[in-house]
């Protein structure tokens, strides 16, 4: 299935925390968000994928994982994994790793 093109969502307010700047670079970042906001979810699994297309009508919040370095394995989350989550009222969007949540 082929994924659009155009942004699925409202992002809100785009934030980052101390780090994801110092383990992403800032193209990394803009490229995983511009997955994540035409709803390429990254490296979650198949539930999660399915709550994400379900959140983007419903409201929900929506959670992709992607991986730091693309040479290395992710499995989103632990080592080598960024997340990008976008609140349910979507007045946000955060990257995180997962030791920040």
């Amino acid at each position: 299935m082929t994924k659009p093109h155009r942004i699925r969502f409202p992002l809100g307010q785009i934030v980052a925390t101390p780090g994801a700047l110092a383990a992403c670079t800032r193209e990394h970042l803009t490229a995983c968000l511009y997955r994540h906001g035409r709803g390429d979810w990254g490296v979650v699994c198949a539930e999660d994928a399915a709550r994400n297309d379900a959140a983007v009508t419903d409201g929900d919040r929506i959670l992709s994982a992607y991986p730091i370095d693309r040479d290395k394995p992710c499995q989103g989350f632990g080592d080598n994994c960024l997340w990008i989550i976008t609140e349910g009222d979507r007045s946000a969007t955060t990257f995180l790793l997962p030791d920040e949540y």
